[in-house]
């Protein structure tokens, strides 16, 4: 079985910084894409940032210059660290992590439980 485990949410002030964290345990060949999402109240669920396995990176227009996405393959996590932080960043954001559980196996996705950002104006 395969968890998703987000960590480092909390509440901010607007120009203040987080950094969150997305750990993936358990029976893992290989992770291909790392994504965050985030989730503010009555809207819908939205992409943040991604980074596949090679590195490459992509980002929403709205973050872009003040979050960046990281990872550790040793460590089988990723890291999003969020500079200048606005009131509409506020959202439960959640990890998605592409897993590949065994050599030449299905690819499949995991969701975390998401972590929950609050930032006061």
């Amino acid at each position: 079985q395969v968890q998703v485990v987000e960590s480092g949410g909390g509440l901010v002030q607007a120009g203040g910084s987080l950094r969150l964290s997305c750990a993936v345990s358990g029976s893992i060949f290989v992770i291909n894409n790392m994504g965050w999402y985030r989730q503010a109240p009555g809207k819908q669920r939205e992409l943040v940032a991604r980074i596949r396995s090679g590195g490459n990176t992509d980002y929403a227009d709205s973050v872009k210059g003040r979050f960046t996405i990281s990872r550790d393959n040793a460590k089988n996590t990723s890291y999003l660290q969020m500079n200048d932080l606005k009131s509409e960043d506020t959202a439960v954001y959640y990890c998605k992590a592409g897993v590949v559980k065994v050599l030449a196996g299905p690819y499949f996705e995991v969701w975390g439980q998401g972590t929950l950002v609050t930032v006061s104006s």
